[in-house]
């Protein structure tokens, strides 16, 4: 079954308020990895705290189709 938008963000609200490994695409063949926690889910896009920088990100749904960002949850110990 081929991923949609809206089956990408129901996904994602599952994610809420749990910690996640963040793999961002920056062109060229660089990737950056970030660890954080999914703050808030909202219609377009959803907001991640990267506890290394102390700040927060926002990505929206569509770079997770277009595979720009990939998420994974973290297990906690």
């Amino acid at each position: 079954m081929p991923r949609t938008l809206t089956s990408i963000k129901d996904e994602i609200v599952s994610y809420k308020g749990q910690r996640v490994r963040c793999r961002t695409s920056k062109g060229r063949n660089r990737t950056e990895e970030t660890q954080g926690i999914l703050l808030d889910v909202y219609p377009k896009l959803f907001t991640m705290y990267v506890e290394s920088r102390a700040s927060t990100v926002s990505f929206s749904y569509a770079e997770i189709l277009t595979r720009e960002v990939e998420l994974e949850i973290v297990p906690s110990i």
